[in-house]
């Protein structure tokens, strides 16, 4: 019998890697998208051009983590086996300046998710996508599963919220329900407002001619980086358990955003010190130094492990950019892999 899959956040970076993923073990996919003027589903475009992706496998519904009815709807009409809960309002620095929109969609989205699986009786596997955010001012190095947390914006606030209400509901209704708390997780279809994007997508357009600054916030700033393609892989896993659990997902490396600039500009032979400004608007109301994961629980006990690393991971973004800024200046359109 195919196993259903309902995914939020379906159009993002990890909801378009996930659903490659569960087309290609033959699930039937089901995907939550926000009705809007113009379509988002480019990130999908790569499951539509092909004809032996399970394009037939997958459905879009029309729906928004804020409407607690179309939830309820959609999760008695699917009855999906596995629910994965990836949307989210996810710019850190945005959510200062949306901080209620961000606590409704990000965190009380959450609830409305889950009291939909309760409502309806259902028996599903459920995925929270948590974040290293939660660490915020981290209180020890490396972060585990039993790092206290201490959010510093309101995103990370509302992840927090997000992920006690997912133990609340494993531990009071016997849910099966985990948290993923992955760390930064970055690729080709990382949305081009996020820092890692945004500079390898500057090398291309600077290397083009097509701009000669690049304005960041804080460079000293460290993150444990991934390559999302490979953390959907973790998602999945935690499902298959029999027993639902918390896991981090990360790399155990740690990086500053001076050292992604050196990697990203160097990559094509550029002096990145040449054409970076700071700009104090991309600094944060209260800054995360240090972020750096200890994933030896998901070794463990899902056999999950990463496989790229920092370098290659930074490379193979500046040169996605670079093919991308080719194909449109040719007129050729390309999905990011």
């Amino acid at each position: 019998m195919t196993r259903k899959a309902l995914i939020t956040g379906i159009t993002g970076q990890d909801g378009s890697y996930l659903t490659e993923f569960l087309l290609a073990k033959g699930y039937e996919v089901h995907g939550l998208i926000r009705r809007a003027s113009t379509f988002n589903t480019g990130r999908l475009d790569s499951i539509y051009s092909d004809p032996h992706s399970g394009q037939d496998r997958l459905t879009l519904h029309y729906g928004d983590l804020s409407d607690a009815s179309v939830l309820a709807r959609l999760m008695g009409a699917i009855q999906p086996d596995e629910v994965y809960n990836l949307a989210a309002q996810s710019h850190v620095r945005v959510s200062f300046d949306s901080p209620e929109y961000t606590t409704d969609i990000t965190a009380t989205g959450a609830v409305r998710l889950l009291e939909a699986i309760r409502e309806t009786g259902i028996k599903t596997r459920f995925y929270q996508a948590s974040s290293s955010e939660m660490f915020g001012q981290a209180q020890e190095v490396p972060q585990t599963e039993r790092t206290p947390f201490h959010p510093r914006s309101p995103y990370g606030c509302a992840k927090v919220f997000a992920y006690w209400i997912t133990v609340n509901y494993r531990e009071s209704y016997g849910l099966h329900a985990c948290n993923g708390i992955l760390f930064n997780h970055e690729s080709p279809r990382r949305g081009e407002e996020f820092v890692t994007r945004k500079i390898t997508r500057a090398v291309a357009h600077i290397l083009a001619g097509l701009q000669t600054k690049l304005n960041l916030g804080n460079l000293e700033a460290k993150r444990d980086w991934g390559y999302a393609r490979e953390y959907v892989e973790a998602m999945w896993l935690m499902l298959q358990q029999e027993k639902p659990e918390d896991y981090v997902i990360a790399t155990g490396e740690t990086h500053s955003i001076r050292e992604f600039l050196d990697t990203a500009f160097g990559h094509v032979g550029l002096d990145w010190t040449k054409h970076v400004e700071i700009d104090e608007r991309y600094y944060r109301p209260a800054e995360v130094d240090l972020l750096v994961g200890d994933a030896t629980k998901a070794k463990r006990q899902l056999g999950w492990e990463p496989k790229v690393k920092f370098t290659e991971l930074v490379k193979l973004m500046v040169d996605s950019d670079l093919q991308l800024l080719k194909d449109c200046r040719e007129g050729r359109t390309r999905v990011t892999s």
